[in-house]
């Protein structure tokens, strides 16, 4: 039997509550220098049960050379000891990943993120944005729905 994901979808057309960010975390956005750093990230997070990443190298040429890549909408949370957050999205409103580091779970980081990322869509004029999750992933549906994000749809994840 396969395990299935969820479409979760965001109203944008409505005023959008404000992210409230943990102590001394900047944001910034998609740099080729940041790019191990980000993956690293995004490999911790498919650890805890979040997506399908590939090598440095493949994850790299596969997201820049992606007709729906903007570095803009890679936003990337960090502080001094680092990259804390990853929001990888798609000129489609689509989130692909979201990432928290798992030294930074559990401290509004995710939300914040997940929050800033519907306000750079709702900025660009989108009615919305989509993201998809395992069903499996409770703490991440939590969040995702506790943002506001509602169920569209329910389907099996691919095979590899």
């Amino acid at each position: 039997m396969g395990e299935y994901f969820q479409l979760l979808r965001r109203d944008l057309t409505r005023t959008l509550p404000a992210p409230q960010w943990p102590t001394d975390v900047r944001l910034d956005h998609y740099r080729d220098e940041l790019a191990p750093a980000i993956h690293a990230v995004l490999r911790l997070a498919q650890n805890q049960g979040g997506g399908r990443v590939g090598a440095l190298d493949q994850w790299r040429q596969q997201f820049v050379t992606d007709a729906e890549f903007d570095p803009t909408l890679c936003l990337v949370a960090s502080n001094a000891d680092g990259i804390l957050g990853v929001a990888q999205c798609w000129t489609s409103a689509f989130i692909k990943n979201l990432a928290i580091h798992p030294a930074a779970q559990g401290q509004g980081l995710g939300r914040a993120l997940l929050l800033h990322t519907f306000q750079v869509f709702q900025q660009r004029g989108e009615a919305f944005v989509d993201l998809k999750v395992r069903e499996s992933n409770l703490r991440a549906r939590q969040l995702y729905e506790s943002t506001g994000m509602v169920f569209v749809l329910r389907d099996l994840v691919p095979e590899e």
